[in-house]
């Protein structure tokens, strides 16, 4: 019996040790084949998390109209509450191509408007919003304006300087460089 287990043993260490041969992905792993570097593991830049969810396919491209990807690329952190496709479905379709093409410094002022300086996760969000009362926890943005958030029906949601409402339905997402919180309805500085 103790030769069969250890055969077991023997052959998963091999199998595993095979799979990390095989991967050329820089990924560093001890004799033991249970460590592995950061790199490997780590998320990429708010940008590039963005690019890997095709969930945000539109926020990318006003991204890349507006020319904020190196910007939403750089250090940070960052805390962007992103709105989904379907939330931008929810701006009239010539009003998002005229901001796309023609009126890309307003539509740079509107995403700006969806970013933080620093990385805000949902529990401090929610305390801060606590704290505050009634009256809803008030949060500068990047681009000059402020939202105010609160908890309704145990959800978060933002209100913007035009008295429109966003949900957040997600939250936490990491990046290299700040955090992603996932909103229903693109927000509107005025």
């Amino acid at each position: 019996m103790k030769t069969l287990k250890l055969t077991i043993a023997s052959s998963i260490a091999l199998a595993l040790a095979a799979c990390g041969a095989e991967a050329d992905t820089g990924d560093t792993v001890t004799a033991d084949d249970t460590a592995v570097t950061a790199e490997a593991t780590a998320p990429g830049t708010i940008v590039e998390v963005a690019q890997g969810d095709e969930t945000f396919s539109t926020l990318v491209s006003a991204v890349t109209a507006a020319e904020l990807g190196e910007t939403l690329s750089g250090e940070g952190p960052f805390t962007v509450f992103a709105p989904t496709n379907d939330a931008f479905a929810k701006i009239p379709e010539e009003t998002l191509t005229e901001l796309t093409t023609n009126d890309t410094e307003t539509l740079g002022e509107i995403l700006k408007y969806h970013v933080v300086e620093g990385s805000v996760d949902a529990a401090t969000l929610t305390a801060a919003i606590e704290e505050a009362g009634d009256e809803g926890y008030t949060i500068n943005t990047v681009g000059g304006g402020t939202l105010t958030a609160n908890v309704t029906d145990g959800a978060v949601v933002l209100t913007d300087a035009a008295g429109g409402t966003s949900t957040v339905t997600a939250t936490d997402v990491e990046a290299s460089n700040g955090l992603v919180h996932v909103i229903d309805t693109v927000l509107m500085p005025q």
